[in-house]
């Protein structure tokens, strides 16, 4: 049975790709913000798929050292239940913020929290995925395709604004997965970015206010089930040869902005590497 780590998976697109995947018969290893989140979704998956695998990790992403702490949690179950193979690891959690915050580390939040955990959660995981020449997964946006990394100022320190700095982490996400494949092919390693579409979740009115809020309250209702993404995230992972492609949408590969080139991949990649502290091989 193939593993899958999931983030942000107690509610919203990450519990919807849970549902998918136990219903493919995937062992399911889930991390949310909060234990009576993770306690919620781990009883109500398992209700609906008992025979499945699947436990909850509970985890502030937004700090370093708690990524590290779930990390090593994570790799000890999957040492102790997988033999130390993880096949997927899907990099959904993130968060909106109205106005200019900064996490623990000092990192404005929207990039700590949509880019920088998951650059230092596949980090620590790495060693798992290649045993299993895993994929990769990020939760993108198609608003990635109108934005540029803003190098001289990429925390917004000056003239916030959330739409723009949304945007960014999008685009991040795209560049980190570029730039795994270029790194990490050679062992297997297939990573993607995924653009969701619209979808019905409560993003826009966790810990918003503001424009912010009130935008979201109408966009939601242009917006689709969250098990319709979900099935992207499971043909990624199906398919008995990894697809070729960078970017996904409901309907298959699609057009990313050239933005996403080696350029800004590798100089993301080592401003990542500085701000988390960590070095890859």
């Amino acid at each position: 049975m193939k593993t899958v780590v999931i983030t942000g998976a107690t509610s919203g697109i990450g519990f919807a790709v849970c549902h998918e995947l136990a219903a493919s018969n995937y062992s399911i290893v889930g991390v949310g913000r909060s234990d009576e989140n993770c306690k919620k979704a781990l009883e109500l998956l398992k209700k609906e798929y008992p025979d499945v695998p699947i436990v909850f990790f509970s985890g502030d992403l937004s700090r370093q050292i708690e990524v590290l702490r779930v990390s090593n949690e994570i790799r000890a179950y999957i040492e102790a239940k997988c033999n130390g193979q993880l096949y997927g690891l899907i990099n959904n959690a993130g968060c909106v913020r109205s106005y200019y915050m900064t996490t623990e580390d000092g990192y404005e939040y929207q990039f700590a929290v949509n880019h920088l955990a998951s650059f230092l959660l596949t980090y620590y995981l790495m060693e798992c995925l290649i045993k299993s020449k895993g994929r990769i997964i990020m939760t993108s946006s198609g608003s990635h395709k109108r934005m540029k990394m803003h190098w001289n100022d990429i925390m917004f320190k000056h003239g916030y604004n959330p739409l723009l700095v949304y945007k960014q982490s999008k685009l991040a996400n795209l560049l980190f997965a570029y730039g795994l494949n270029d790194r990490f092919a050679n062992h297997g390693i297939s990573a993607y970015g995924i653009e969701p579409g619209l979808v019905k979740t409560d993003i826009g009115f966790k810990n918003t206010g503001g424009l912010v809020k009130t935008v979201w309250k109408f966009r939601k209702r242009e917006g689709v089930s969250a098990d319709i993404p979900a099935k992207i995230y499971s043909f990624l992972l199906n398919q008995a040869e990894a697809p070729k492609g960078l970017y996904y949408d409901k309907s298959g590969e699609a057009e990313y902005s050239r933005q996403v080139n080696k350029e800004n991949a590798d100089r993301l990649w080592a401003l990542s590497e500085q701000l988390c502290g960590v070095r890859w091989g």
